[in-house]
């Protein structure tokens, strides 16, 4: 085994120790010996990190001094260099479904709103996690509630190790703050999370409805994003089935339920003396939680309002929705001056910056006597209001958060209901699961084909070459087609077999699989491994 020097890019360097010896791995170079010198990792800057972040995209790389490399490590699978490596630890480990993440149950909306990713940035977060080196699948989930990230990792623990930095690294937020507030499931607990939350069972306003359309949404941008594969597209779609499910046959979505909904009932309960048909009403952004804003405004009696927005055309398109109700557009620019004449504002904007300045407000006049403080109810994430405008004597803000108090006055009834899709939900976990082990047999089928396929090629061209040239087209036609039946109709029983049906449990689905395998030594964890190793093997070349 020949010495080597390597220069081991890292982002910590109390891992590696000085004029340490390691033996290393790589698709282009069998196991060999090397010594290690540390050197940091340069962050590159990236989609995710378009808001002043830095962005995660890192790995250890070793630099070989000389070109001279044996040609027969070549011919070495990059599952052999695994094994022969310490980093053998994959052969030993199944890969998993884990969600890591924070929602309001957990975190504070001080530390969710660094970590919120926009809507057109899922794909590059996805890209990003997909390239970590225990990532093999990804999806982002991120609300004014929750950023979620569900992985399908290769190691358990170091694909939340590797997903933790990222959370980390694109927010700014230490690893040690993150963990206070981040919490990690895995397997039957990660589904059955994603499955709440999609019924609404996990939002802070239970039952409502706009986390489905989110959920939707999260599989509408993941299509044909590389890394949205399998097992993650098939968790989200199934958690929609259960979304819709859990709403047609429970009562959970009756009323009003949804954060614009609790933001509208929570300024009402705040507006002391005074109601929506004498307040002066201002609402900043006609997006989906703007529309919904001005919709449970005019059900709890607000006749006329001022909306913002940077165009006209949605505030438009609202204004024929809701009947009987002044809506007065105005364009972004006049936001103080609107301010100024209200004495109640949510903003509801998908600004990442703060709209509304502790000085700005502090030159604003004050309210009605009969009002008091001017309240601003502020229900996005990032927040559109400084926290400091609280600090004022004529101003008070409300965010997401503090819907608590609006939740609490109905919580027992809520509770109720979510009892009724317990039922639901156990059986969807239940079929998932069973979707999900089936596709263990995947690899076995195509690895039984791929024998049986190499077996038929080798034993034609064996009978081919012993008749030799004499023999028409239309007879070597016929012999090979004879070939290929054969093969199909030996295979028939054993697809049949590992088919996923009525007629056969998910047990006995599997043990025909591992039967299989073992009859005619498949090997096909090694060869689902090797593919991934391939694969990340690619990703790294490029």
């Amino acid at each position: 085994m020949a010495a080597e020097t390597a220069i081991i890019a890292s982002l910590h360097p109390s891992p590696i120790a000085k004029n340490a010896t390691f033996t290393t791995f790589s698709s282009w170079a069998s196991p060999s010996q090397v010594s290690i010198f540390y050197k940091p990792i340069k962050i590159s800057r990236s989609l995710v990190s378009q808001r002043k972040k830095p962005s995660l995209n890192t790995r250890c790389q070793v630099v070989f001094p000389n070109e001279n490399i044996d040609s027969k490590a070549f011919t070495a699978s990059p599952l052999q260099l695994l094994k022969s490596s310490p980093a053998n630890r994959y052969t030993k480990e199944k890969s998993c479904i884990a969600v890591i993440g924070l929602n309001v149950h957990t975190a504070p909306v001080e530390i969710r709103e660094k970590l919120a990713i926009p809507e057109a940035q899922w794909p590059q977060a996805i890209s990003e996690l997909c390239a970590m080196n225990h990532i093999e699948e990804a999806a982002v989930l991120s609300t004014c509630n929750r950023m979620e990230v569900y992985v399908v990792a290769l190691s358990q623990h170091r694909g939340v190790k590797e997903v933790t930095e990222w959370m980390s690294k694109i927010s700014g937020v230490p690893i040690s703050e993150l963990c206070q507030h981040q919490f990690v499931l895995y397997n039957k607990d990660a589904t059955q999370h994603l499955f709440e939350v999609a019924a609404g069972l996990n939002s802070l306003v239970l039952g409502e409805g706009q986390i489905l359309a989110q959920v939707k949404q999260v599989v509408k941008v993941g299509q044909g994003v590389s890394g949205f594969d399998r097992k993650i597209s098939g968790l989200f779609k199934h958690a929609i089935t259960v979304g819709k499910r859990v709403r047609s046959e429970t009562n959970i979505s009756s009323g009003s339920v949804s954060v614009s909904a609790a933001a509208v009932e929570l300024a009402l309960m705040k507006l002391t003396g005074s109601s929506y048909a004498t307040a002066r009403v201002l609402v900043i952004g006609a997006g989906k939680m703007g529309k919904l804003v001005i919709k449970h405004l005019a059900a709890k009696g607000c006749k006329n309002m001022v909306v913002l927005n940077r165009t006209e055309e949605r505030v438009a398109a609202i204004r024929e929705e809701v009947k009987d109700v002044e809506i007065i557009y105005k364009p972004l620019s006049e936001m103080l001056s609107c301010a100024s004449e209200a004495d109640v504002v949510f903003t509801c904007t998908a600004s990442e910056t703060p709209l509304f300045l502790k000085e700005h407000v502090e030159m604003l006049p004050t309210v009605q006597p009969e009002i008091g403080r001017r309240l601003f109810i502020d229900i996005s994430v990032p927040r559109n209001v400084e926290q400091s405008v609280s600090e004022l004597k004529t101003a008070v803000v409300y965010n997401v958060d503090d819907l608590k108090e609006v939740v609490e006055a109905n919580k027992e009834d809520r509770l109720r209901k979510a009892m009724e899709a317990q039922t639901i939900l156990l059986e969807e976990l239940n079929k998932f699961e069973a979707w999900k082990d089936s596709l263990e047999t995947v690899p076995t089928i195509k690895r039984l084909k791929d024998n049986f396929e190499r077996i038929r090629d080798a034993e034609l061209n064996k009978c081919l070459s012993k008749i030799g040239d004499n023999i028409s087209e239309k007879n070597k036609k016929a012999i090979y087609d004879l070939s290929v039946t054969l093969v199909k109709k030996l295979l028939r029983g054993p697809m049949e077999n590992l088919r996923c049906d009525d007629a056969r449990t998910l047990d006995e689905i599997l043990e025909n699989m591992r039967a299989l395998n073992r009859m005619f030594d498949l090997e096909t964890d090694k060869s689902v491994l090797e593919q991934k190793i391939r694969a990340k093997v690619e990703r790294t070349r490029k």
